[in-house]
C-alpha cells in the first residue's frame, strides 16, 4: 500500500486557485468582483482628485493624485481579500488542518494568489484607463509594454504582501484591523497623494520599505514613457518585494505549522 501520499504540485495549485476564492478568499459573487474592478477605483480617485483640487486650487497635481490612487486601489483585492483568508479558515475550523496538511506550500500559496493577482491586474488596468481618459493623466505613446510589466510586478508584490499579512493575522482576532492599518499606511507613506520625499526622514524609510511605493513609482515611470534603463531598477525593486513577501509568508506559515504540530492547536499560539 505505501506510496507517496503527498498531492502533486499542480494538483494543489489548481485546487487552491479554483476553490479558495469561493471558500476562504471572499471572491464569492460577481457583484463583488465588478465593484472591486470598476467602482472602487473610480470613487477613490474622484474623492482624492477633489481633495487635491480644493487644497491647491490648481489642476496640476490632479494627474499625480489620480495615478497614485489608481495603483493604490490594488489593496482592496490584494490585501483585504487575501488577508481575510485567515479569518475564513479560523471561522470554518479548518486552519489546523491546513497547517498540518502535506500540501506543497509553494503550490498552495501561488494557487491562492492566482485569482487575486488577476483581479489586481484588472483593477489597476481599469483605474489607469480612468486616470488617462477621465482625468487627463499622461500616457506616453508606445509605453504600453513597459507599463504592463510594471502592473504585473505590482500585482504580484501586493498579493504576496497580502498573504504575509494573512499569516501575521493569525495572532489577531480578526485580520480586518490589520488590513485597514496597512491601507491607510499605504495612502500616507507610499507616494500615493504626495511624494515620499515630502515626509519626515524616519517615515520616508518606512515608505521605501513598502511594495506599494515601488509599484507606484514604476507605474508612474511607465506612463511617462521612461527608458528601460530607468525602469529596470524599479522593476527589480518591485520584483524583490514580491519575492520577499511570498518567501516570508511561506516561512511564517511553516513556523505556525511547527507550532500547530507541537501544541496540537493554533489556539495556543
Amino acid at each position: 500500500m505505501g506510496g507517496n501520499l503527498r498531492p502533486s504540485f499542480w494538483r494543489v495549485f489548481w485546487i487552491n486557485a479554483l476553490f479558495a476564492p469561493k471558500t476562504s478568499l471572499g471572491f464569492m459573487r460577481i457583484d463583488f468582483i465588478l465593484g472591486t474592478i470598476f467602482i472602487i477605483p473610480f470613487t477613490q480617485m474622484l474623492f482624492f482628485a477633489f481633495v487635491a483640487q480644493l487644497a491647491t486650487n490648481a489642476s496640476s497635481p490632479i494627474a499625480y493624485v489620480v495615478v497614485g490612487n489608481a495603483v493604490a486601489t490594488v489593496t482592496y483585492s490584494a490585501i483585504f481579500s487575501v488577508c481575510q483568508t485567515t479569518d475564513s479558515e479560523k471561522n470554518a475550523g479548518t486552519m489546523e488542518h491546513l497547517l498540518v496538511s502535506p500540501a506543497n506550500r509553494l503550490a498552495l500559496y501561488f494557487g491562492r494568489g492566482l485569482i487575486p493577482i488577476l483581479i489586481s491586474l484588472a483593477t489597476v488596468s481599469i483605474a489607469l484607463v480612468y486616470a488617462v481618459v477621465l482625468f487627463g493623466a499622461e500616457f506616453a505613446p508606445g509605453a504600453a509594454a513597459e507599463l504592463a510589466v510594471s502592473i504585473v510586478l505590482t500585482a504580484f508584490a501586493m498579493v504576496g504582501f497580502g498573504l504575509l499579512l494573512g499569516g501575521v493575522a493569525l495572532f489577531f482576532r480578526t485580520s480586518i484591523i490589520l488590513g485597514n492599518i496597512f491601507l491607510f499606511i499605504g495612502l500616507l507613506l507610499s507616494g500615493v497623494n504626495f511624494p515620499v520625499s515630502a515626509l519626515p526622514v524616519p517615515l520616508q524609510w518606512v515608505g521605501w520599505g513598502l511594495p506599494l511605493t515601488w509599484g507606484i513609482a514604476s507605474i508612474r515611470a511607465g506612463l511617462a514613457g521612461a527608458p528601460i534603463g530607468e525602469l529596470l531598477p524599479l522593476w527589480g525593486l518591485v520584483g524583490l518585494c514580491a519575492v520577499v513577501a511570498f518567501g516570508l509568508s511561506i516561512g511564517l506559515w511553516e513556523t505556525f505549522e511547527r507550532r500547530a504540530l507541537s501544541t496540537g492547536s493554533i489556539a495556543r499560539f
